[in-house]
C-alpha cells in the first residue's frame, strides 16, 4: 500500500472502518512489513529493536523527535519523545522513536551559517517523510521546538497524510535581570545599545548571562511561539499545546495525551487532509494576526498548505488580516513574553473570543477528534485585571499586523509586520547593501542615518542562498534608537524577534532580476502600509533601462546542500519550497 493523500471517509460504517481488503485498518501500513512468511526478515529486524510477537498486531506509531544539544530550544525533546511514546504504548499502540536534525537560528544569526536555517526546514520535512514512508508507520507524532523544525515537521505530516499530531516542545522561561523579563532578543538589542554607548561592557555581559535560563523556544511571540499557536489553530495540535512551558507538568501531560489521541485518530480514520483545509488555514492566519505574530508564518503556512495540496496564497493573508485586530501585547513589538500569556490562560481564551466574534471557523475538525468550537466550548475568559490581551473593543491595531505589499519594488509581493506602533507610512532615501553583514557594520558605525531606507539585497532564497533572517540589523537599529527613524527592506526575511518599520520577502528577489536589484543609493522609496504599496519613486523608463543593463551575480555556492537548494527553491511568495512544479 503506497502512501496516499486521498481524503479519509470519516462517515463510513464501523464495519468499513475496521477492515480494508481483509486487513485491519489500524495496521493499514505496518501490515506491509509484519504479515506473511516472506516478511520474516523484517520481523527479525524488529525483534532486535524490542518488538514482541504481540507488538506485530499493534498500530506502529513513529515518534519523530528533534532533540539536539545545539540549541536550548530542543535540548529537552528527547524526554518529551519518551513521554509521547509512553502515551502511545499505554493506549495500545507500539511507539518507535527516531530523530531528525535541528539547527540554531540564535547561534548562527548574522553569520554565513544562517544560510542553512531555512534549508533545514526542507531537510527535516524530507527526513521525516523518508523514515515514515520507509518504515510503514501507521501514524506519526512529531515534536518540534524551534523555528524551522516546526514547519518542517508539519510539511512531512501533510505529505504523508497518515493519522498524526504535532507536539510543541514549549516556550522557555524568561530570564530575569533586576525584575525585568529577558530573552534572546534582549541580547541582540543590547548589542545595538552598546554600540550607541547606552550600556557598558559589564551591562552587556549581565544581559548575555541572564537572558537564556534553560530549555525551550525563544520567549516572545517570535516564530516558534507564533507557529505553535498557528498549528493549534490549524487543528493539528491538542488544545493548549501551544501555551505550555517547555519544562512543565502540563507539557509532559500534553505529550502523553497526544500518544492516546493519535490512536483515536487511527480508530476513526482521521488524517491531516481531513483537518488541514482552506478554512483551517484561515483560522491559523486569524490567530497569528491577533497575536501580532511573526512574518515567517506567511512563509511557513504557504509551505505547509503546498504540502497538503491546499491552495493558499499571500493574498489570503490580506483578505483574512483585514478583519482581524491585533489584541496581544507581546514581544517583540509589545511588553510581554509568552510565559506571561500562559499564566493568564494561554491562547485558548483568545481563540474563544475570536470564535464568538465570528472570526474563526468553528466547524473545522481537529486532532482531538472534535471540532474547534467543541474544543473551545469550555475555555475560560482571561482574568479581568490583565493588560496582556486587549478586548475587541480596544485593540492594539484594528487590522492584522501581517501586511502584504505590492508595487514596482515588489511586483509579486512582499511581507511587512506593521503593528501600528511604528507608523503606517515611511518615505526615505535608499542606502543599499549587498549583504546582511555589510548593512550591520554600517548601522553600528553610524553610517546609517535618520530618514534612510536600508536596502539589503541578494539575501533571498536563491540569492543568499537560504533567505537569512535580518535579526542582527533590525536589532541594531532598535538598539541605536532609530526604530522610528529608518526603514529596512530586503528580499531576505526577518526573525520573529524583529520589529520596527521592516519589509521582507520582496519578490521577485534580486538574484533573479527583481527590481530590488537595480536600486541605487539615494533613490527615493515609499512604503505605505495603509495602501499596501512599496514603490521606488523614479520614472518607469529609468527602472526599465536599469533592468536591461543588470546582470545576475555568480552563485555563491556551486556544490553541496546550499547549491542544491538554490537550484530547486521556489519564490518566497510561494513558500520557498523545493518541490514546487516538479516535472519528470
Amino acid at each position: 500500500m503506497a502512501p496516499t493523500k486521498a481524503k479519509s471517509k470519516k462517515k463510513a460504517s464501523s464495519k468499513k472502518k475496521s477492515t480494508r481488503n481483509g486487513k485491519s485498518l489500524h495496521r493499514a501500513y505496518s501490515s506491509q512489513i509484519t504479515e506473511s512468511v516472506e516478511r520474516a526478515p523484517s520481523r527479525a529486524m524488529l525483534h532486535a529493536v524490542g518488538f514482541t510477537d504481540k507488538d506485530f498486531k499493534k498500530s506502529q506509531i513513529g515518534i519523530a523527535g528533534t532533540w539536539s544539544m545545539v540549541t536550548p530550544c530542543n535540548m529537552h525533546i528527547d524526554g518529551l519523545s519518551k513521554e509521547a511514546a509512553a502515551g502511545v504504548n499505554a493506549a495500545g499502540g507500539k511507539a518507535v522513536e527516531f530523530n531528525t536534525i535541528t539547527i540554531s537560528d540564535g547561534i548562527s544569526m548574522g553569520t554565513e551559517g544562517m544560510k542553512y536555517s531555512l534549508v533545514s526546514r526542507e531537510v527535516i520535512a524530507d527526513s521525516i517523510e523518508t523514515v515514515v514512508g520507509c518504515e510503514w508507520f501507521d501514524g506519526v507524532l512529531s515534536i518540534g521546538g524551534c523555528d524551522k523544525n516546526m514547519p518542517g515537521c508539519m510539511m512531512a505530516l501533510a505529505r504523508l497524510n497518515r493519522p498524526s499530531i504535532f507536539i510543541y516542545g514549549g516556550t522557555i522561561m524568561p530570564g530575569i535581570l533586576r525584575g525585568k523579563d529577558l530573552d534572546v532578543i534582549s541580547v541582540f538589542e543590547a548589542v545595538g545599545a552598546h554600540a550607541n554607548g547606552k550600556i557598558s561592557d559589564r551591562q552587556l555581559k549581565e544581559i548575555e548571562a541572564k537572558a537564556i535560563p534553560g530549555p525551550g523556544a525563544c520567549g516572545g511571540m517570535y516564530t516558534a511561539n507564533t507557529m505553535a499557536s498557528a498549528i493549534e489553530a490549524l487543528g493539528m495540535s491538542l488544545p493548549n499545546s501551544s501555551a505550555q512551558a517547555a519544562i512543565s507538568k502540563a507539557k509532559m501531560g500534553d505529550c502523553r495525551a497526544a500518544g492516546a489521541a493519535v490512536m483515536h485518530l487511527i480508530k476513526e480514520g482521521i488524517r491531516p487532509s481531513d483537518i488541514m483545509t482552506k478554512k483551517s488555514f484561515e483560522n491559523a492566519i486569524t490567530v497569528v494576526n491577533a497575536l501580532g505574530g511573526s512574518t515567517n508564518a506567511v512563509l511557513h503556512l504557504l509551505a505547509i498548505a503546498h504540502s497538503m495540496g491546499v491552495k493558499l496564497s499571500i493574498d489570503d493573508f490580506t483578505r483574512v488580516g483585514k478583519k482581524v485586530p491585533v489584541l496581544a501585547d507581546l514581544k517583540p513589538s509589545g511588553k510581554y513574553v509568552m510565559q506571561r500569556l500562559i499564566e493568564i490562560g494561554g491562547v485558548m481564551p483568545l481563540m474563544k473570543t475570536l470564535l464568538d466574534e465570528g472570526l474563526l471557523h468553528g466547524d473545522c475538525l481537529t486532532v482531538s477528534g472534535k471540532t474547534l468550537a467543541q474544543n473551545l466550548k469550555s475555555a475560560k475568559s482571561y482574568p479581568k485585571k490583565q493588560d496582556i490581551v486587549r478586548p475587541m473593543s480596544d485593540p492594539i491595531n484594528p487590522q492584522g499586523n501581517l501586511v502584504i505589499l505590492y508595487g514596482n519594488l515588489a511586483p509579486e509581493g512582499a511581507v511587512a509586520k506593521i503593528t501600528g506602533k511604528e507608523g503606517t507610512k515611511f518615505r526615505g532615501k535608499a542606502r543599499v547593501f549587498a549583504s546582511e553583514e555589510k548593512a550591520l557594520q554600517r548601522i553600528l558605525d553610524g553610517t546609517v542615518k535618520k530618514g534612510d531606507v536600508i536596502v539589503i539585497r541578494y539575501e533571498g532564497p536563491k540569492g543568499g542562498p537560504g533567505m537569512r533572517e535580518m535579526l542582527a540589523p533590525t536589532s541594531a537599529v532598535m538598539g541605536k534608537g532609530l526604530g522610528e527613524d529608518v526603514a529596512l527592506i530586503t528580499d531576505g526575511r526577518f526573525s520573529g524577534g524583529s520589529h520596527g518599520f521592516v519589509v521582507g520577502h520582496i519578490t521577485p528577489e534580486a538574484q533573479v532580476g527583481g527590481p530590488l536589484a537595480i536600486v541605487k543609493n539615494g533613490d527615493p522609496i515609499t512604503i505605505d502600509a495603509k495602501k499596501r504599496k512599496i514603490n521606488l519613486d523614479i520614472p518607469a523608463k529609468e527602472i526599465k533601462a536599469r533592468l536591461a543593463k543588470w546582470k545576475a551575480p555568480k552563485p555563491q555556492y556551486t556544490t553541496g546542500v546550499l547549491a542544491k537548494y538554490a537550484n530547486q527553491v521556489s519564490s518566497a511568495s510561494h513558500g520557498a519550497v523545493t518541490d514546487a512544479d516538479l516535472t519528470f
